[in-house]
Order: C-alpha cells, then sequence, then structure tokens
C-alpha cells in the first residue's frame, strides 16, 4: 500500500480547533516534511489549493500557498518521492496548466502528477470576479471532461485542436513533451465526480469516514467499482485519513478529545454554509466535509491510538479491494511524519516488501 503525506499548505493542517497546533504555512516548514517523509521511504506527497479560508477565531485557511509554485520547490529539493500539484481549473487554462507540469516534471526528472478539482466554494471564485455562477454545480464536470481531454492530448502528442462547449484549441503546441508518466487524481465523490475519474484518472481520492473505523470507506469503492465497468480502466483508490498518535491509546484519545472541545464553531458554521451552497449534488466530498458531527477535522477519517494500533488499523484499510493507498494528515505534521516512518512503518504488513 503506497502512503503519501497531504503537506500542509494552509495555516493549522485540517484541524478547526483553538487547542490543535497552529501555525503559518511556509516552503521551509513544508520542506522539512517532504525530506523527512521521503527520509522514511513514503511515496508521495500533494498538496491541495485554497483560495479562501473559513474565518473563525482560529482564522482557519486564511493562510495558503500556491500549489504548484511550492510542489516545484519541493521537487527540486527532493530525489524520489513523486509530486502532485493541485490545480484549480476555474483560473487556470488546460493549455497553461500541461505547460506548467511539463516545467515541473522537468525539475522533478519524471516524478511529477496533477489533482484535478473544479472549484466548491463559491467565495473562492467569486472574490476574484472569477465565479462562473452557481451553473457551474451543474455542469463542472462537463467541463472537466474537456480540460483532462486537451491535458492528455498535449502530454501525449504536444498538439490539440480540441473544439468543445467550454474550451477551443486552435493548433496548440506545448512542448516539451513530459518525461514521465503523468498521473491525474481526482477526489470526486458525487456520480458525476466518479464516473469522471473512472474515464481519466489514475487515481480517485476519497475520505475516510469516522473515527478507527478503518473500513468504513470501503463504500466508495464499491462505487467506483461499478464506474469502472463502463470504461474498463483501472483506477485504485487513496484515502485521506488523520492519524492522532501516542505511546498509548489514552494519551493519544486525551489529544482528540482536546481537539473537539477546542472546536472553531465560527470557522465550522461558514464551511457549513459553503456545503449546503450546492443544490445539483447530493452525494459529495464537500456534504461530508460540512457534516457537523465531525467538522472539527472537516469529517475525514480518523485514527487514534498508540503506534501500534494505527498501524493495524491501516493495515486493515489495505485489506479493502482496490485501496491503492492512504494520504496522510496529522495534528503536527514534523513529529507526525517522523513518528510514522520511525514508529508505525515498521509494524505495518502492507508497507513490507518482498
Amino acid at each position: 500500500m503506497q502512503v503519501g503525506v497531504f503537506v500542509p499548505i494552509n495555516n493549522n493542517g485540517w484541524l478547526i480547533s483553538e487547542n490543535a497546533p497552529r501555525y503559518l504555512p511556509s516552503f521551509d516548514l513544508n520542506k522539512r516534511i517532504a525530506l523527512s517523509a521521503e527520509k522514511h521511504g513514503l511515496d508521495f506527497l500533494l498538496s491541495m489549493i485554497k483560495l479562501r479560508g473559513f474565518g473563525g477565531k482560529t482564522e482557519f485557511w486564511e493562510y495558503g500557498l500556491e500549489s504548484f509554485t511550492l510542489m516545484s520547490g519541493l521537487a527540486a529539493v527532493t530525489e524520489r518521492i513523486k509530486i502532485y500539484a493541485t490545480c484549480p481549473t476555474l483560473v487556470i487554462p488546460p493549455a497553461f496548466a500541461a505547460r506548467m507540469c511539463n516545467t515541473i516534471d522537468s525539475i522533478s526528472h519524471g516524478r511529477f502528477g496533477l489533482n484535478l478539482i473544479t472549484g466548491w466554494q463559491r467565495p473562492e471564485y467569486s472574490q476574484m470576479g472569477m465565479w462562473p455562477g452557481d451553473e457551474h454545480f451543474r455542469n463542472r464536470y462537463q467541463m472537466l471532461d474537456e480540460y483532462a481531454h486537451i491535458l492528455r492530448e498535449l502530454w501525449e502528442t504536444g498538439r490539440s485542436d480540441f473544439k468543445g462547449k467550454y474550451y477551443q484549441m486552435d493548433d496548440c503546441l506545448v512542448r516539451p513533451q513530459p518525461e514521465g508518466e503523468m498521473k491525474i487524481i481526482c477526489a470526486g465523490s458525487s456520480d458525476e465526480g466518479l464516473a469522471f475519474s473512472a474515464k481519466w484518472a489514475d487515481y480517485a481520492f476519497c475520505l475516510g469516514k469516522g473515527v478507527n473505523t478503518p473500513k468504513a470507506f470501503a463504500f466508495n469503492n464499491e462505487r467506483l467499482a461499478g464506474a469502472l465497468e463502463k470504461t474498463g480502466r483501472q483506477v485504485q483508490v487513496f484515502v485521506l485519513v488523520m492519524l492522532i498518535m501516542g505511546e498509548t491509546d489514552e494519551e493519544a484519545e486525551a489529544k482528540w478529545r482536546s481537539y473537539n472541545e477546542g472546536v472553531d464553531v465560527d470557522a465550522i458554521r461558514w464551511l457549513m454554509d459553503q456545503g449546503a451552497a450546492d443544490k445539483h449534488n447530493a452525494t459529495t466530498n464537500v456534504r461530508q466535509l460540512a457534516a457537523p458531527e465531525g467538522a472539527v477535522n472537516i469529517n475525514m477519517g480518523t485514527l487514534a491510538g498508540s503506534h501500534a494500533k494505527i498501524a493495524a488499523m491501516l493495515d486493515e484499510m489495505a485489506e479493502v479491494p482496490n485501496t491503492g493507498g492512504v494520504l496522510l494528515t496529522f495534528d503536527d505534521f514534523v513529529q507526525g511524519v517522523e513518528d510514522f516512518g520511525t514508529k508505525v512503518q515498521p509494524l505495518m504488513k502492507s508497507r513490507q516488501k518482498g
């Protein structure tokens, strides 16, 4: 099973709590995390892109770096680990995105891949005058389908003359082509999102679910399997999960309780309002993100316990059919990556080679 780190490109990581570690993002912080992850043999690094935060007392995600720029820097200081940036497709034309990807492919010598997002939080784009209207909630995957088509043409042939509803290329040339196999990630969980992943993606990301319920995400794999029957492609599921670790189960559980007790209710309220804006899709990652029962860490699956317990639960996740890997977040990223590499990974059967 592959293991990646969802690097903290925005402030405070993924805990919306006054009791959680609070920090600003920086290249130096992410470089330290990246080098540690590579040292411990982890497989990939992925950064998101958020253009507006949730506010509240913690000013959650109101400080953020830019994904392509950050990952190009990390590509230059690492040697082996795979690098993924996230592309906000509403504000970056596909041919320009292809050229940026090719550039980071050159920097990394073939280690780069791309996470495509449609944009779900209206204020991220309306603040810049770039929200296309709420009809985007309905047609966003039609738009992304054309976007991915153009990317694949440019990466494979260096040329696109694609004519669609949303994009029209006029003998577009983007060269040199990438030396590595350019992988696409998508995290859409609506029916349209899964259909897109089945057609274009190499990996489909999903949110874990619940606390210490390692296999609760399995329904995502089953839904993707149905979409893959129509395309005949192979697309693996990667699961986003937060690790809250301690020397004992009790220590980890106490930290988790404290984070929940310090939840930033104003920031959560903003998140819930944004999640409710999409009237078209009943089943999306955004709906899960905004659900009030576990919004302190945006409702991602959470594993809390001793290092041995965490290792055992991650091995359980690896047993779910078509699970290719996990994307990890931590309450404290610097210590978390180090502890994972030295205290959890050696205990995982799914990480043993041979």
